[in-house]
């Protein structure tokens, strides 16, 4: 997933991302128009034992039962995932902006560390992976294909891009972050050029370039003034230009993983606890190193809200992992990404209102354009999707 960030998925594919920005990821547009070869496609033919859910809605909805069923599922996927990221998103800004009680080593009040609000997050999807993987596959390790050190690339930028996530919040307002993410579609494109050799037609580019100018727009649009705080914002997007990089390295490698040990033996419960197995391994070694840890403490058992806050970004991100799967699943990409797309859009404005940003007509004419291409992108996924099955359906008739 959306490993998700956050842990996101690319909504291009069917793969969730097992970071938590996820979910944000997964947020991501539509850059490959992929086949059916996706392994969380949810198109299997094969019928379904009857379960409490299809004997409620048959026994209580016998004009239509199966809509009322698929419509009862979305209603779910899309409140799960609503209230998992809107959530999230609120905690972490929560987290790094307000100014808590000062400790000896913490004068200043803010939370003093990033690393740890990642460490928190990958703890819980430890959890939470090793469950999923036993549960589906008998074994946490032993049915693995992929080894873990082929996770270790991705989940060391997975962690330096939540870091710098985290880190940017100390910066630059909530809204901006998030339009900002918008912009790594380039970033994303050049991975893939790189890692994989991949080739992007024309008309991608000049999305990606709409996107990139809406964002600079949005972005210029929100800055303050004030020349002290112009600065700290310069330094702000500094933190989102590495966010976008190693995301964008995220993905592309996962897919390779994907790639080189086979979509069948690699589901996306494997890769969230193989890159989150890495990932918790590199943020324990890099809390102790910087000497984060007594630091951290101190300032929890000073400020025990903060230590909640973390608790709750953690459950958040954990959730929205599992509703990712579970959406991808039984709607498809296209739908999923329809929720995260809207899901920004509402982050926005609730921070807006929670932290009194103030956000221009200018800057929200920036921020129309980027979800204007994110919908376009979407709606052409769509199309492409129903010619292939009509294709598919005229091929099968003759």
């Amino acid at each position: 997933m959306l490993v998700y960030n956050d842990g996101l998925t690319s909504p291009g594919r069917s793969h969730s991302r097992s970071n938590e920005s996820d979910g944000e990821e997964q947020v991501k547009p539509l850059l490959f128009e992929s086949s059916q070869r996706d392994v969380a496609s949810g198109n299997s033919q094969s019928p379904a034992p009857q379960g409490a859910i299809d004997t409620f809605f048959a026994k209580n909805c016998q004009s239509n039962p199966e809509f009322f069923k698929q419509a009862f599922k979305f209603g779910l996927c899309f409140m799960g995932l609503q209230l998992s990221y809107l959530t999230w998103g609120y905690m972490q800004e929560l987290i790094m902006t307000t100014t808590f009680t000062p400790t000896p080593r913490v004068p200043s009040g803010k939370f003093p560390s990033a690393a740890f609000c990642v460490f928190s997050n990958r703890f819980l999807a430890v959890i939470v992976a090793l469950l999923a993987v036993r549960y589906k596959h008998g074994a946490f390790f032993a049915n693995n294909t992929a080894p873990l050190w082929a996770f270790t690339p991705c989940a060391l930028s997975n962690t330096l891009s939540s870091w710098s996530q985290y880190a940017s919040l100390k910066y630059v307002s909530f809204p901006v972050q998030t339009v900002f993410k918008s912009s790594k579609i380039i970033p994303v494109m050049v991975m893939g050029k790189v890692l994989k050799g991949t080739s992007y037609p024309m008309n991608q580019y000049f999305e990606a370039l709409l996107i990139t100018i809406g964002v600079a727009i949005f972005s210029i649009m929100s800055k303050s003034s004030d020349k002290a705080e112009a600065s700290t914002e310069i330094l702000g997007l500094i933190f989102l230009l590495i966010y976008i990089c190693f995301d964008s390295f995220t993905s592309q490698w996962q897919d390779k993983v994907y790639t080189q040990y086979g979509r069948v033996n690699v589901d996306p419960y494997q890769m969230m606890l193989g890159v989150n197995v890495s990932a918790i391994c590199i943020t324990t070694a890099g809390l102790i190193v910087t000497g984060d840890i007594p630091i951290v403490f101190e300032f929890l058992v000073a400020n025990p809200e903060a230590f909640r806050y973390n608790i709750i970004t953690a459950i958040t991100s954990a959730s929205g992992q599992l509703c990712i799967f579970y959406t991808i699943k039984e709607f498809g990409p296209i739908v999923f990404t329809i929720i995260m797309t809207t899901r920004q859009m509402l982050s926005i404005c609730i921070s807006a209102m929670l932290f009194g940003h103030q956000i221009s007509l200018k800057a929200a004419s920036g921020a129309a354009v980027v979800f204007g291409v994110l919908f376009y992108q979407i709606r052409r996924k769509y199309q492409a999707r129903q010619s292939k099955k009509m294709n598919d359906s005229n091929r099968g008739a003759i």
